[in-house]
Formats: C-alpha cells, sequence, structure tokens
C-alpha cells in the first residue's frame, strides 16, 4: 500500500467542498501563486511600475510618521519602545494590502520566475523590475518626508518624533546596516509567502511580522531610507554616510530576501514541480 492510496472514507459532495474549502494551500500551490505575481509584474508597462512604486515610497513614509506619533505621545511611559513600534507595521498593512510595489516584496516574487527560467531575457527583466522599482520608492519617501519639512504637511511635533526615530538607524555603521538587514529582507519575503494562505488574517500576519523587524533594530532599505531622507533635509547626517548605509541594507534585504527565503521556497518544491 502506497502513500498515494485512497483511504478517504466515503463522503457526501458537501463534505468534499467544505474540506476543499478548509484545506489549506500546499507549498507547490503558494509557490505557484506567488510564481505567478512575479509573471505579472515582469509583464507591467514602466509607467504601472513607476506609480505603484512611488506611490509605495509615499505609503511606507506612514511607517516612521506613525512611529514618531507615538513617540511623542508616550514620551514618558517606560513601554515606550514596544508602542511606537507598532506604528511601524502601519505602513506595510498599507502598501501590502494596497498592491504596492514595494522592493523588499519584489527579491522573492521577481526572483521565482528567474529560478526556473534561468535565462539572460529573464534575468534582464528581473534586473528592469528591480531598478525601477527601488527608484520609485527612493522617490516616494523623499516626496513624502520633503513635504513634511517643507511644506510643513505634519505637524513640527511629530517631525521632530520622526527625527528621534531616524536617528537611531542613522547611528548604526554600514556594515550593521548590512546585517541587520538579512532577517528583514526574510520576513518580509515570508509575509508575501504566507499571505495566499492567510486570507482574512493578511492584515495581522503584517502586523505580526514587520512589528519583529521593528522591535528586532532590523533594518528595511526602503523605510530607512525615509529616515535618512528626514535627517539629509534637516541637515543632522552626511550624505556619504546615508549613501553606504543605505547600500548596505539594501545588500542585507536582496541577501535576506532572495539569497536565503526565495531560494529556500524554490528548493523544498523544485523536485515536485518536475513530475
Amino acid at each position: 500500500m502506497t502513500p498515494t492510496d485512497d483511504h478517504t472514507p466515503h463522503l457526501s459532495r458537501q463534505e468534499r467542498e467544505d474540506i476543499a474549502e478548509n484545506q489549506g494551500l500546499s507549498a507547490v500551490s503558494v509557490y505557484g501563486v506567488v510564481h505567478q505575481e512575479g509573471i505579472d509584474e515582469l509583464a507591467r508597462p514602466v509607467t504601472s511600475l513607476w506609480w505603484s512604486g512611488v506611490a509605495a515610497g509615499l505609503g511606507i513614509t506612514a511607517s516612521v510618521m506613525a512611529e514618531g506619533i507615538l513617540h511623542g505621545i508616550f514620551a514618558d511611559h517606560p513601554y515606550r519602545p514596544a508602542i511606537e513600534n507598532l506604528g511601524y507595521t502601519l505602513g506595510f498593512v498599507l502598501v501590502i494590502l494596497g498592491r504596492l510595489q514595494l522592493f523588499t516584496e519584489s527579491t522573492l516574487t521577481a526572483i521565482l520566475p528567474l529560478l526556473t527560467r534561468r535565462t539572460p531575457g529573464m534575468l534582464l527583466a528581473t534586473a528592469r523590475l528591480w531598478g525601477i522599482i527601488l527608484a520609485a520608492n527612493f522617490t516616494g519617501t523623499f516626496a513624502a518626508v520633503a513635504l513634511a519639512v517643507w511644506a510643513h504637511s505634519i505637524p513640527a511635533e511629530h517631525v521632530e518624533g520622526m527625527l528621534a526615530i531616524s536617528r537611531h538607524y542613522a547611528e548604526l555603521t554600514p556594515l550593521e546596516g548590512l546585517t541587520y538587514g538579512i532577517p528583514a529582507g526574510f520576513y518580509v519575503a515570508a509575509i508575501v509567502w504566507m499571505l495566499p494562505s492567510s486570507r482574512a488574517g493578511a492584515p495581522f500576519v503584517i502586523m505580526l511580522f514587520t512589528y519583529l523587524i521593528a522591535m528586532g533594530d532590523f533594518t528595511h532599505v526602503i523605510a530607512g531610507s525615509a529616515e535618512l531622507f528626514l535627517l539629509l533635509i534637516s541637515g543632522e547626517t552626511g550624505l556619504g554616510h546615508a549613501a553606504a548605509l543605505l547600500v548596505c541594507t539594501l545588500i542585507g534585504n536582496i541577501l535576506g530576501g532572495t539569497g536565503l527565503f526565495a531560494l529556500l521556497a524554490y528548493g523544498q518544491v523544485a523536485d515536485e514541480m518536475r513530475r
């Protein structure tokens, strides 16, 4: 008797439908969903990718803003770090559920098609996607903090809270930015992997793992760019240090999202997809 033999008792049609509806997706099914998302992203026009990426940059800045607001409100609270880090999750909920193009998500979605079809054309398409989204995300975060500082779109006391939050990131060395970026890249890729199975629980999944990123002081290149742009505009950090820290954080996020999670995700289903 083999493991594939049918031992399922006789079930009514309704019972079989109930099982199908409530059964969790297999790893191959999840891979298929995320892989198709990557194919769809690679096929999108440049203008669509660009404006979606700019919107994601604007949206992710909500994380820094919410942290800054909570930082000020709970100034004398003994658990202020744990409370203010809840604000970090908001921008990710907005961006991910809003289906906006965030670079660290594409370290998984755009890589799975490349792992399946390793051709120069697919590599070029992936590089094109990454370049457009990264530039668009940075444009969005810069625009958001520029509006906050120069156009006073955010009250001054909240901007001061955002600056306080941002200084913590700027104190890191580039090497720390890289090493702390690896777990952040891994967890964001894990969120993307879990979303097809999450259904109504998707907001909780996003909040849970981005809260872990915040509490662990892990570094995220797009949210981090908002913090560094804010400090640059305010004259509190230098361009050289900010650029080095961002580049190293970017490398760490790619290593975590692509070098670890994407390869592991592909490895667990590769043999099954060949059957």
